[in-house]
This record gives C-alpha cells, structure tokens and sequence, in this order.
C-alpha cells in the first residue's frame, strides 16, 4: 500500500506511554504547515481490552470506539488543510486484531525512552503496570515490520537525545521524513490544546506547563520495586533494538 496521492504527508510517531511524545505533539502542531492528532485508537484499545483507564468513560464518549472506524481519518482530509498530518501513536494500543495495512500509507518514525525511566515515571499515575501496558514488544514488532517493508530502519529518536540537542535532533528527524526543519518546533506556548485528548487532566500537567524541550532528568531511577525491574529486564532487548539504530543529531 502506498502513500495516499493527496500530496499530503502523514507522519506516524509510534511512542510508548510516559516517554516525551506529548512535547513531540506540541512541536510539530507549532509549525505552520502541521496539523495533529492525539492518540487515536486509545478509545478502541479501552473498548476491547475493558482495561480501567484514568478517564476511561471519557475517552469512550470522545473516540470511536471500533479501530475501523478510526483508520478513516487518518487518511483522509487532513485537518485546517495542513500539508502534513502528524499522528500521536501509543505502540500499546494497536492490539493483534486491529488491521495494520493503512500503516504503510504513512511515514513512520519510533520514539523510545529506556523502560526503567518509563516504569518509574508510569508507576506514579497508575500503580498497576504489565509489560503489555509500556509497549516496547509492540513498538519492536511495529520496527520490524516496517524495516522489512522499507528495506532498511526507519527514523528511531531517543527521547533523552532531543531533550538534550533538540535542534540537532529533530533536524535529524526532519531529514529522514523528507520535510524541512522548523525553528518553531524548538518552542510553544504553555497551556492546553484543543487536539489534545480528553485525558489530558490526568496525563498532561507538565507538558501543559512547557514552552520548549526542557534538559533531561537523570534517566535511570535509583530503584524500582522488584516485579517493575522484571518488566524492565524484560523490555530492555525490544528497546536496545531500537536503540541500536537510533539518529544522531547533526
């Protein structure tokens, strides 16, 4: 399947949860050329899997909540007739039974942040954590899938490597995508959006406060509790897989 002949470009930015993917959100929707959505399918992940979200009777009422009945506007029109359509995915949310072929219609690129750091980070808004709800296993077989399609690695950005050098990162990123950078992406107005989901109450409150990339904190916890550092042990190779092939700033 090839990209829609519309001459619009959709980037998918595939993301597990408690990584910078809002703030990636916030600098894309800050150019003038981009228009954004927020988490699509999390609507149709919470019907099928009957998960007990934050939020969850929310976000019920704001999405369709059958992925089929997502996949339409993904490729369609893009909104305010933007020349580019980034799309915020969570890697988790696409489940094995949700239809994957519109994937290959877009220009994929792969957030990753060590799962340690996401552990801790996800542990301090829900308690309860599996290795299915951080999406590293997903966002390898999502990598995979789209090398053996492409014949070589997509664009992979570390989180801590934008935050960091977030001009040179994201330039990188830009290049890989066949778009032109965009000093606007660098920094934002604070405050909330209306593209952001309707779970932005409970997730949201530091990007909310954010004009820009803010220097990394220290990446690996001084702890985690012992069923969180069997997660992490058991994340670790789907992300140092990622990590393998991941931009370097320029």
């Amino acid at each position: 399947m090839s990209e829609p002949v519309d001459g619009a470009i959709r980037i998918a930015m595939w993301s597990g949860p408690r990584n910078i993917s809002t703030a990636m959100m916030r600098s894309f929707e800050n150019r003038s050329d981009t228009a954004v959505i927020d988490e699509p399918f999390y609507a149709a992940y919470l019907a099928k899997t009957g998960l007990d979200h934050p939020l969850r009777d929310e976000v019920l009422a704001d999405q369709p909540k059958d992925w089929c009945d997502v996949v339409p506007g993904l490729l369609g029109p893009v909104p305010k007739g933007r020349e580019i359509f980034y799309q915020k995915h969570m890697t988790h949310h696409m489940l094995a039974d949700f239809g994957r072929d519109w994937i290959s219609r877009m220009r994929n690129a792969f957030l990753i942040r060590a799962p340690e750091a996401v552990l801790a980070s996800y542990t301090e808004k829900r308690a309860e954590v599996t290795l299915a709800d951080i999406g590293f296993v997903q966002q390898r077989e999502l990598f995979e899938t789209e090398c053996d399609r492409l014949g070589h690695a997509p664009p992979v950005i570390e989180s801590t490597d934008v935050l960091e050098n977030p001009r040179g990162t994201l330039s990188a990123l830009c290049k890989m995508l066949g778009i032109a950078f965009s000093e606007k992406m660098l920094a934002w107005p604070a405050g909330r959006r209306d593209s952001d989901g309707v779970w932005a109450p409970v997730w949201y409150g530091s990007v909310e406060r954010s004009t820009g990339f803010s220097p990394p904190r220290d990446n690996e916890p001084n702890s985690l509790r012992d069923d969180l550092k069997f997660i992490a042990a058991a994340a670790r190779p789907h992300y140092e897989r990622l990590a393998s092939f991941k931009l370097q700033a320029i």
